[in-house]
């Protein structure tokens, strides 16, 4: 039996698989959606050991978030969440001989996107994040556990890269060792105002990209929020910038030409109607003052954790060539370099949300 089989036999030992297949482009964890011969779906999870280093406080936040929100969500909000199935004996985990921890999910049917083709996909995603914020709001003490730690501290990240730096400036990379020290100054922004009490910290998804929302075949309605292994407590600017981050740019992550890199307002304007739909009550006014230099700092931030990587040999995000860390770097450098450009017009919409 396969270690594969065996995570699988661990929950549902009564169940024949009939097929596997790997699920997602997910860059951290491994995914697969598991048909039964009895014709049921599931998805089974290979945490990222290097990654995650307590699995055990990983799956504890999953079980409890999930829980809350099945509890909460109303059946005319269209908004689901996946289930953590559990073994006969009541775990929600397995070990294997390596120490790997792995989970099995019940199966949401629906697509999932890479970049958005229109203004109704923004306000869709816009509308769930600003759903799940809303919900998670109400969760019950204690707070989460912080499963990683240091997760969208921009200064922790600046000095990480840093300590890897070579002492000989890469030619390939000059670019990026320019483009970052040209903004350093920049990197404390939210942390100096988190540390004030001047932004607002609740729960958070942790990494609300593109595609992390499920939608329906049709892709005309979001149905889940997914890959919930990054909630926790943070910042809501560090998951509101971050997903206008990814909204915003319509080619994607994995851009050939970098000229073609853009911010889009109109899907700027169409990710914050939804999103304030469902939890404008959460933002006080330093978010509103911070909102657009959140998208620009997570942009740069992402730029820096890509390039950090590429010094480092890749080993956090997974690349298919060598040089693949380093290019998405210049991407998320050029999505910075077009919020700049457009920096007053965004400011504008902002300002007129907030009116």
């Amino acid at each position: 039996m396969s270690i594969f089989q065996q995570a699988f036999a661990f929950f549902l030992p009564d169940d024949e698989i009939a097929e596997f297949a790997p699920l997602g482009s997910g860059r951290v964890n491994d995914t697969w959606l598991v048909a039964t011969k009895a014709g049921k779906k599931y998805v089974l999870q290979r945490l990222n050991p290097a990654v995650f280093l307590k699995p055990a406080v990983v799956q504890s936040n999953l079980c409890r978030v999930t829980e809350h929100l099945q509890a909460n969500l109303s059946v005319e909000s269209g908004f689901s969440v996946f289930e953590v199935r559990h073994s006969p004996t009541g775990a929600s985990a397995w070990t294997d001989s390596s120490g790997a921890w792995w989970r099995l999910i019940s199966y949401l049917d629906g697509a999932a996107i890479d970049a958005l083709a229109d203004a109704n996909q923004a306000q869709e995603i816009g509308a769930a994040l600003g759903l799940f914020h809303q919900l998670l709001a109400s969760l019950p003490l204690p707070p989460l556990a912080d499963t990683l730690p240091g997760f969208h501290n921009t200064p922790l990240y600046l000095a990480n890269y840093e300590a890897i730096l070579p002492t000989d400036c890469l030619p390939e990379a000059a670019d990026c060792r320019d483009f970052i020290n040209e903004r350093r100054a920049d990197m404390r922004l939210l942390e100096d105002a988190r540390q004030i009490g001047k932004i607002t910290e609740q729960t958070i998804h942790g990494d609300p990209k593109v595609g992390n929302f499920l939608f329906s075949w049709d892709k005309k309605r979001v149905i889940s929020l997914v890959d919930l292994d990054t909630v926790k407590p943070g910042l809501l600017l560090h998951d509101l910038g971050d997903c206008l981050r990814s909204c915003c740019n319509p080619l994607g992550e994995e851009v050939q030409n970098l000229d073609e890199v853009i911010f889009d307002q109109e899907l700027f304007a169409a990710v914050l109607a939804g999103y304030l739909f469902h939890a404008a009550d959460l933002l006080q006014p330093g978010d509103w003052q911070l909102l657009v230099d959140s998208v620009r700092l997570m942009s740069l931030e992402l730029g820096l954790r890509f390039y950090s990587d590429y010094l480092a040999g890749s080993r956090y995000f997974k690349a298919d060539h060598p040089h693949q860390n380093l290019f998405r770097a210049r991407v998320q450098f050029a999505l910075v370099r077009s919020i700049e450009n457009q920096y007053s017009e965004l400011t504008v919409i902002v300002k007129n949300f907030r009116a």
